[in-house]
């Protein structure tokens, strides 16, 4: 079948099941937007690039798919390097189309011309400048194929405009469906079985160990292995921490999860990892906000490390056993290497570790003051009530400060794929965006998206999308009039010198700016106001909703580990010390 390369970039997108598109045209892009109005596929019409990608990741956070974005060239491709780099750094699977100006016409500084693939190199998992069209068909397979095999990650796809274009004869190619047999990878074989002796290895350590701590990380819900990891858990009655990119692959209501680790985590997950003598990291990579100062990181643990990437094995902590290989795959058979060591029976008598950790909680609970009569509102108390009018399937999205890490420790996640976050690359303005990918993803399903007043500020033009595209997103915005991860820094480390930070109560009026964008927007200011207006949120669902919480500027995250220090070194609450 005789085609042009723009028809053939959409039916390629067609074969490999993609339902909905996010993107915003432009000169280099344009042939591709004419065949689209015929495709069954659903583009949705971003109000910025940088909202295209944020889309897509939610997209695919909430789905397990692939979420897709095509953007111009020039300034369009670099509005998308952010999303590029936030789903590098989160492996969260992803195709960007771009478009590129004529091929002959690369190098010599056309308009809205830049290096597109060079620019993204280092933030993508792989990127394709096409130069051919027939070769449109195979690139796509192998796109799709890299971004969602192995270790997930970003693939951009750069194509000049005259190689989708059906004026151009550079355009004609002859159709073929793209197959595994046609694509051409040299070098690219992800593994995914576990080397078994290795996991025999790891199932010994286990069964030695007197205080284990399971560390699981995002790659949990990547391998789409919660079920798994649970039967782990179960089966060694070891107790569980969740990083933030791992919020909901483990029940927060089981009695073994501890919640979760790191700069912020709470205080017995922190100190559990401090105090263990073994660390079982699946799908983790030991970032620097979990293990604080390095060498002051779980000092008297052995570590047994299962990551699909063995780029990842022994790069920030040596491991004693290291197991390359898909999570799902490898805790299966960790779980059946265990079970021929003799199961539970075979584990050593931990009942004083299951005492200390259970004492920790008890001394050193999430806590907060809740506002007297006429202060602003408390964020903690307006997420713990949202928390508890919503289904307990809701989704939620964050974007990044204070505003993530409360939502992060006081929320109760007890399904998989229902937390969405910028984690690696931390993101402001991720959460508006995400939100909208993520229901357009799992309509039938609630979406709030949780945001400060500084990262609103940053995407909340995407608002107009959803409320054009009817995409009824919910959206809980504390105003604390400023940017208060940074405040809280400046206040605990900067002797209170308060530089550029403050934004403004009354500047810009959200509910009028959100009500301009299509949305219903109300304000609470008061705790008595909180429950009345969420469950009116909720009732709305055919446009957004914004409500604004006017919450206390004052209020810092707490427990806090200070950049550069151990984890020992935790600081908690004031009412705690």
């Amino acid at each position: 079948m005789d085609m042009n390369g723009g028809q053939a970039l959409v039916k390629a997108l067609e074969c490999e099941g993609v339902e909905v598109v996010f993107g915003l045209p432009g000169g280099a892009i344009l042939p591709v937007y004419d065949p689209i109005i015929e495709s069954p596929i659903r583009h949705i019409l971003v109000r910025h690039e940088q909202g295209a990608g944020h889309m897509a990741e939610g997209y695919a956070h909430a789905t397990g798919r692939p979420g897709v974005a095509m953007i111009t060239s020039g300034p369009g491709a670099t509005n998308g390097v952010t999303p590029l780099c936030d789903a590098y750094m989160d492996s969260i699977p992803l195709v960007c189309i771009t478009g590129q100006v004529p091929y002959a016409a690369i190098g010599t500084d056309a308009f809205q011309e830049c290096d597109t693939t060079g620019i993204t190199m280092a933030v993508t998992k792989h990127n394709f400048l096409v130069t051919e069209a027939q070769d449109i068909p195979r690139i796509i397979h192998e796109a799709f194929h890299i971004a969602t095999t192995g270790r997930p990650g970003p693939v951009l796809v750069d194509i000049p405009k005259d190689i989708v274009d059906p004026r151009n004869p550079r355009s004609a190619m002859t159709w073929y469906e793209p197959t595994d047999d046609i694509m051409e990878l040299p070098g690219y074989r992800p593994a995914t079985a576990g080397d078994p002796e290795l996991i025999r290895a790891a199932a010994e350590l286990i069964c030695a160990a007197e205080r284990p701590v399971l560390y699981a990380g995002g790659g949990i819900l990547k391998a789409r292995a919660a079920a798994e990891l649970l039967a782990l858990a179960e089966l060694i009655d070891v107790p569980v921490v969740t990083t933030l990119m791992a919020r909901g692959c483990f029940p927060d209501s089981h009695e073994l999860c501890l919640g979760m680790p790191g700069m912020h985590g709470n205080y017995t997950a922190v100190t559990a990892m401090q105090s263990s003598d073994l660390l079982i990291a699946l799908g983790a990579r030991f970032d620097d906000r979990v293990t604080g100062r390095l060498d002051g990181f779980a000092p008297g643990a052995k570590v047994i490390h299962v990551d699909i990437d063995a780029a990842e094995l022994g790069k920030v902590r040596a491991p004693d056993v290291a197991v390359r290989g898909d999570c799902k795959l490898v805790i299966a058979e960790l779980v059946e290497a265990l079970k021929a060591c003799g199961g539970l029976e075979a584990q050593p008598d931990r009942r004083a570790w299951r005492s200390q950790i259970s004492g920790w909680q008890e001394r050193h609970p999430l806590v907060y003051e809740q506002s007297e009569p006429g202060e602003l509102l408390k964020p903690q108390y307006v997420l713990e009530v949202l928390r508890d009018s919503t289904p307990d399937d809701t989704i939620v999205t964050s974007g990044v400060g204070q505003h993530q890490m409360w939502a992060s420790q006081y929320w109760r996640f007890d399904h998989p794929y229902t937390w969405i976050n910028s984690g690696g690359l931390g993101t402001m303005g991720f959460s508006v965006p995400a939100a909208i990918g993520a229901k357009v993803g799992m309509p039938d399903r609630m979406v709030w998206a949780v945001d400060g007043d500084g990262c609103f500020q940053m995407t909340a033009q995407e608002l107009v999308t959803a409320s054009m595209e009817r995409i009824p997103i919910k959206v809980a915005l504390f105003n604390n009039a400023y940017l208060g991860m940074v405040r809280q820094w400046q206040e605990m480390f900067y002797e209170e010198r308060y530089s550029e930070v403050y934004l403004s109560y009354e500047i810009p009026d959200y509910v009028k700016w959100a009500e301009a964008m299509g949305c219903v927007a109300l304000r609470v200011e008061s705790p008595e106001e909180v429950a009345p207006a969420i469950n009116k949120a909720n009732e709305i669902d055919d446009r957004p909703v914004v409500l604004e919480f006017r919450s206390a500027a004052e209020e810092n995250v707490y427990p806090m580990v200070p950049a550069g220090q151990s984890n020992s070194d935790i600081v908690v609450d004031p009412s705690q010390r």
